[in-house]
């Protein structure tokens, strides 16, 4: 069934794969596949903003510098360069394409800036506190309208087809990427996507926890194929963990934004007991990985279902012209931010690993890219900058843009088709449901904000037992969207316990009691096949 050819194939439908595909797109042939809606994916619930020293008072060094503090040691100093000097151009970029941030009439940018976590400056541009559906809906909407971008929704990428998989294909070649087999989920037949050059956007795994600020797209589905297909992963046991996450039966994903630490914000116990200050200097403008294990140490040791964010102490407008969106979800909810505290946890939110790339996107197979939260280009380091991550989409994007339109033509390969000659309809669906709850119990258990030596061990155990049987499911059964993400999830979910084994310190985002000191080299958990 290759009746799909293009120029470009993106996988995935967030900022880093809109950015690409806008970039490309008067000049070549793209093709966006995303697994559910086009406005489905984690880009869109980004609540703070863009990380940018355009401020007189700021600059790129000390964004820089601020970015390898909350490294810890591991950021790549070129790369982060690299995207930094890059920001305000690329916030030029979004501001050309209609995004409208908050404005401040009498600043030197005439934007608002607000503050976050680890940042020394007021440099977040942002649009209110949902300034990433903001851009979404600007960009898709230019996608929409473009001729040359051809959007499939609700095709979910099963397997990128590559050198192997192509029986006349030269073997003296460097090994490429072809394309993927996608499956259409409203008619459960499996397609052929070729491509002269494939680009996986999928955003993050953090579905793979039980406790996420994350959408339902986020099962590692890019990191997942691009190690099944031969790239190198890097830093995958740097999941970071959003502190303030609301704690409420209604609301399992909703995150409260760093920004209101930002302008105020006070960690409480329930007694009104300030605690932050006990962990850092900084309190609550300490780095994401410092506030959560925080949080964690005080819920454990205090036996606490919850800590409250309290920024009652500012005005009624004042909250409701910065955080409207916070503001009027939390009403819903019956609680009012302008009067009483606000009940968070630490919930899973960002995945720092992943398929290391260089800083044009490509990685190492010849014509395959990845961009965003799928990749690990070097600049988040052991703990990414709050607002970084969208800063990086959009610098990534751009330059992986530039490469692929400075590459020579070339022919397009004859593809094998999806064979499903030899499996059967699945005889009952609840082995998935039953396995997919099993692996985010466990990785929250064992894989959380503190993890021991023996708790990783137990996490690797189930997981292999979990592989087998699905493995087994996926060779004899025909394919089904939950069986494809639960796959996704725990080849994920072992990239992230192999790369924890491996680490014998505490750095970062990773915090083990059976090596809490940080060595004095820091060196990246690369897993080759």
């Amino acid at each position: 069934m290759q009746n799909n050819y293009f120029d470009t194939l993106i996988i995935g439908s967030g900022l880093a794969g809109f950015t690409l595909a806008l970039n490309l797109a008067n000049e070549k042939q793209v093709c966006i596949v995303t697994k559910l809606s086009i406005n489905a994916g984690a880009s869109g619930w980004a609540q703070g903003g863009i990380a940018a020293a355009l401020s007189k008072h700021d600059s790129p060094e000390k964004h820089v510098q601020d970015t390898l503090v909350a490294g810890a040691g591991l950021c790549n100093f070129e790369i982060t360069n690299d995207i930094v000097k890059n920001g305000p151009q690329a916030i030029q970029w979004l501001i050309d394409q209609g995004v409208e941030f908050t404005r401040a009439p009498g600043s030197d940018t005439g934007y608002h800036l607000t503050n976050e976590g680890g940042h020394s400056m007021r440099r977040i541009f942002h649009s209110g506190d949902a300034t990433g559906k903001a851009i979404q809906q600007i960009l898709i909407d230019k996608v929409r309208q473009h001729p040359n971008i051809h959007v499939f929704e609700h095709h979910l990428a099963i397997d990128l087809i590559t050198t192997d998989k192509v029986s006349d294909h030269p073997s003296t070649q460097k090994k490429c990427c072809f394309g993927a087999y996608v499956l259409d989920k409203k008619n459960d037949k499996v397609h052929t996507f070729a491509a002269k050059n494939t680009v996986l956007a999928t955003g993050g795994a953090s579905k793979v926890y039980l406790y996420t600020t994350n959408p339902d797209t986020a099962t590692g589905d890019g990191i997942a194929m691009g190690w099944r297909a031969g790239c190198c992963v890097a830093n995958m046991e740097f999941i970071q963990f959003h502190p303030t996450c609301l704690y409420h039966p209604y609301a399992k994903t909703f995150l409260i934004s760093e920004a209101v630490r930002g302008e105020g914000g006070i960690l409480k116990l329930p007694n009104n007991e300030q605690f932050m200050s006990k962990y850092d200097s900084r309190a609550e403008l300490a780095p994401r990985d410092i506030v959560a294990r925080a949080i964690d140490f005080e819920m454990k040791k205090r036996g606490l279902d919850c800590v409250y964010l309290d920024i009652s102490h500012k005005p009624l407008a004042f909250l409701q012209e910065h955080f409207p969106n916070i503001y009027s979800r939390c009403m819903e909810l019956g609680i009012d931010i302008a009067k009483q505290p606000i009940p968070v946890v630490p919930a899973a939110h960002y995945t720092c690993g992943g398929i290391v790339t260089d800083k044009k996107g490509k990685t190492d197979l010849h014509n395959l890219y990845a961009i965003g939260e799928t990749a690990q280009t070097g600049l988040h380091g052991a703990n990414r900058l709050a607002s970084n991550s969208l800063l990086e989409c959009l610098v990534i994007a751009q330059a992986a843009s530039k490469d692929i339109l400075n590459q020579p033509s070339v022919t397009s390969t004859k593809l094998p088709d999806w064979d499903e000659s030899r499996v059967t309809d699945a005889d009952e669906e609840i082995v998935i449901s039953h396995n997919w709850d099993e692996l985010r119990r466990f990785m929250w258990s064992y894989v959380g904000i503190v993890r021991t030596t023996k708790r990783l061990q137990r996490a690797q155990r189930r997981i292999e037992l979990l592989r087998e049987e699905i493995n087994e499911y996926y060779t004899n059964f025909r394919v089904t969207s939950d069986l494809l993400e639960l796959r996704n999830l725990v080849d994920t979910a072992d990239l992230i316990v192999r790369s924890a084994q491996l680490r014998h310190e505490s750095r970062g985002l990773h915090f083990s009691r059976d090596y809490p000191d940080t060595l004095p080299h820091a060196e990246d958990t690369v897993l080759k096949r």
